[in-house]
């Protein structure tokens, strides 16, 4: 995207920007010969102030200072055709008007220099996440893949979930989590955690120990950012309060079972056979990056998942978007209608019935892994 737009601002279309310039112009041409025609007493000067007021809310400094140019030269036509320029009443209209076309031309120019810094804000944190957070395989071994991610379209700052896959000898290890917070903040601490993940899944033969390779990874980013190796302060809350909610899952390849580590993150949803049952911990782990403050628990549950089963993976911008109603989104009721698909197939449907209950607008990042087991290879 340009990042110096001009004249209508970028989020307008072509046609609906046409439609909107010519609404000052047909309101100044209005006022003008209307204000000719009416009697001497009747003054309709002040309304073309609204021209160029009307033209700042989308259009950029340049087209706003010349729909004010051109309400200043109907005003002095208005002037000739009623009595004169050196009129005092349509002298001070016109100077009126030209004080405040050059005020709203300088409010003009401060909205787009606001909307060039939201892009590019939005434009480095989309990149900085595209590294970050690589494409997770269509197949790993009997299972098939797909994700989603949806960006909060009202924040120029992305969010910091994330999520992984690792193979392993004996299976597929994933992750799904999320980073408190926005911006690069945010997507430094999910970097930490995805590079822990990356470095350690496939070596480490269970999960406790995974987990402690990423609550190190967490605990070392916070004991730099507290100023332990920076010389900051120790109080700061912002760093105090940094963790990562995560789901850490393995899946094995000849056994019909998924074993998981939940901390402190929503829990997966298993679609099977028509029904959707949440796959819940009987004693969840605390988020990763507070084992100074909670007793760390690291316990294994598993659950059975066998061929035709689907496993669905999200973040709480999908659970906590609500609609008009300010109702939170019914994941549940929507996956029960879906539980039929594939998980590309699943998670499209989703993501176009997310964005249908929001309105378009999410408020919230949103992360979406769907995985199926299928039959093993003959």
């Amino acid at each position: 995207m340009d990042p110096r737009p001009r004249g209508i601002a970028p989020r307008l279309s072509r046609r609906g920007g046409r439609l909107l310039l010519a609404a000052p112009f047909a309101l100044i041409a209005t006022v003008t010969v209307m204000d000719i025609l009416l009697p001497p007493e009747v003054h309709l000067g002040p309304f073309l102030i609204a021209a160029p007021a009307v033209t700042a809310s989308f259009a950029g400094p340049r087209m706003t200072a010349f729909v004010g140019a051109i309400a200043v030269l109907a005003q002095a036509v208005v002037a000739i055709a009623r009595t004169s320029l050196t009129d005092l009443n349509h002298t001070y209209q016109i100077a009126a008007l030209i004080l405040i076309s050059i005020i709203v031309t300088f409010f003009a120019y401060l909205r787009e220099a606001h909307e060039r810094k939201v892009t590019q804000l939005r434009s480095i944190a989309q990149a900085a996440q595209s590294v970050v957070l690589r494409p997770l395989p269509r197949r790993s071994g009997p299972l098939r893949i797909a994700s989603i991610y949806l960006a909060a379209e009202e924040e120029a700052q992305m969010g910091g979930d994330l999520y992984a896959a690792a193979r392993t000898e004996s299976g597929t290890r994933l992750l799904i989590g999320d980073a408190r917070g926005k911006g690069l903040d945010a997507i430094s601490e999910a970097s930490l955690v995805l590079g822990a993940f990356r470095v350690t899944a496939r070596r480490e033969r269970e999960l406790p120990e995974l987990i402690g390779h990423l609550e190190a990874g967490v605990g070392s980013a916070e004991r730099d950012v507290r100023g332990d190796r920076v010389g900051m302060s120790v109080d700061d809350d912002e760093a105090q309060e940094a963790f990562v909610t995560a789901l850490v899952l393995d899946i094995p390849d000849h056994e019909p079972v998924v074993r998981l580590v939940n901390c402190g993150h929503p829990p997966p949803l298993l679609l099977r056979k028509g029904r959707v049952r949440a796959l819940d911990s009987a004693e969840p782990s605390p988020p990763l990056g507070l084992a100074d403050v909670l007793a760390p628990m690291v316990a294994v549950d598993s659950f059975p998942f066998d061929v035709g089963d689907v496993l669905l993976l999200y973040t709480d911008g999908v659970v906590e978007a609500r609609g008009h109603d300010r109702v939170f989104y019914p994941l549940v009721e929507r996956l029960t209608a879906w539980a039929g698909d594939d998980p590309q197939t699943l998670l499209g449907r989703l993501r176009d019935d997310l964005r249908a209950y929001v309105g378009g607008h999410l408020g919230d990042d949103a992360a979406l892994v769907a995985v199926e087991r299928l039959a093993p290879e003959p």
